[in-house]
Formats: C-alpha cells, structure tokens, sequence
C-alpha cells in the first residue's frame, strides 16, 4: 500500500527543520530565546542537546504513587557521541494496586493551535522487555497543570499502549471535549490486533487545519479527522507515561519535539 507523505515530512532534526522554510528555520534554529518568546512566535525546537531540561521550558508532572521515578535527560550514545533524550523512569514494585501512575514532563508555556500547525514528536518505545500496561503518550491541553492532564475535561492525545504479556503495543487517538471522552483511532482492536504490533522509535506528526486535523506515524497517515477540530486554541504539550503497580524500572523515551507552521 502506498502512503501520502506527511506536509513538510523528513527525517529526524536535519530534514524536520529543513521544510519549515527560511523564516521558521531562522526561529528554529537560532531558540536561544525563552522558550515563552519561541511558543509565541509559532515557532519551537527541543532537541534536549543541552542534556538537562530547560526549567523555563519543561516542568515535571506526576500522578501516583512511585517506589522510584525519575524525569530527566540521558545520553543514549554509547561512543560518546552524545544523543540526548528526555527519560521517564518508572518502578512501581510495591504500590497500590488501585491506582494507575502517570508521570512526565509538560511545556511550561502554552503555544498557539492555528491553522497550519504542526506538531513533531519522536517516541522512543526502548526495546521493552514487558511493555504490558506500559503507556507512552503525546498530550495537548489548554490547562497547565503538574499531575495527570488526562483528568482534565479537554484534552488530546497520541499513545502508545502495551499489549500483554510482553514487547508489542498498540496505538490510540483520543480527545476529550468538554469532558466528553472518545476514541478517534485504535488500530481495530479488540476486533482485531488484538495482540498490537512491535515499534522502536516511532516519529509522530500531527497536522492541524481549519476544520480537521491528521496524525502521521513514520511518515504514513494513520489518521484523519474531518470537520472537527481539537477544541481549543492554544495547548501545552504533555509527553507522558503511565504505567500500572508492580513492575520493575521501565523507561520511555522522547525527542525533536518540533512545533512549526506550514509554509
């Protein structure tokens, strides 16, 4: 099957920025300004490089009982190269078995949800060894809050969600409005893939028009929303993961967080 390519697609922080254009990439580039200033001008590129978060720009959010958790930035490369990520660390050995535990990091300021926005996150799902009830999600509010957005009454998101008993998951598309709750997209199941499907690094797009809106994955489009819009208009972005009690340290992954306007 061949798929479109996403508006402006590319490959990793080179080809992203690359098709935003010479005014954004002058905005992207040069975000040695507050990450406030950059939200404003439309414009926003995070790429953790500087290998701790930016507390005028991120601030850690957390939701539940942990027995060890952590919110910080890692260098993957093994040769000193220096890949930088955003790390989210959870162990819930020994936690409350009524309760769900979120945590992750949130843009402190808001940025504008106009027409033409777009909006690039890349999801490292780690090679999990037991990913079961292991979520990894890309969350849009209107509300700036420091516990789980999910408990808000608008809301956006783009998870992945792992599949018992091991390494595979699924995807979700979901909105909350008004709080009123949906699921726009989640792969057929229960109906089918019920076992959900291996993924790595998965590098997400989200495109949002006047009157729709359209999530990529891997520059194929997973799914389009028509005459419908994400009911507000302007978010933080809220990279996130959940886990459930009784599992062992298990950590996601993310980075090149791009927010940009098509040409």
């Amino acid at each position: 099957m061949r798929h479109a390519r996403p508006p402006g697609s590319g490959r990793r922080r080179v080809a992203l920025t690359a098709a935003l254009g010479p005014a954004l990439l002058c905005l992207v580039t040069g975000l040695a300004s507050s990450g406030a200033a950059a939200a404003e001008e439309g414009a926003w590129s995070e790429t953790f490089d500087e290998g701790a978060l930016d507390p005028t720009r991120w601030i850690a959010t957390l939701d539940g009982d942990f027995r060890e958790h952590a919110v910080d930035v890692v260098d993957i490369s093994p040769l000193g190269a220096h890949d930088f990520r955003l790390r989210l660390r959870a162990d819930t050995r020994g936690t409350r078995d009524d309760t769900v535990k979120f945590l992750g990091a949130r843009t402190v300021p808001a940025f504008p949800m106009a027409e033409g926005t777009r909006i690039a996150v890349t999801v490292d799902w780690n090679g999990q060894a037991n990913g079961s009830y292991l979520t990894a999600a890309v969350i849009l509010t209107p509300e700036a809050t420091r516990g789980n957005p999910l408990r808000g009454r608008d809301w956006f998101k783009v998870e992945y969600v792992g599949v018992p008993p091991g390494q595979n998951a699924r995807l979700i598309v979901g909105q909350r409005v008004e709080g009123r709750e949906r699921t726009l997209y989640d792969e057929g199941w229960p109906e089918t893939n019920r076992s959900g499907r291996r993924i790595g690094v998965q590098e997400l797009l989200l495109v949002l028009r006047r009157s729709s809106f359209e999530v990529w994955e891997n520059g194929a489009r997973l799914f389009e929303a028509r005459d419908t819009s994400l009911g507000f208009e302007s978010a933080h972005l809220h990279l996130q993961l959940s886990s459930h009690s009784n599992y062992p340290p298990r950590e996601i992954l993310f980075d090149d967080f791009r927010l940009s306007a098509l040409p």
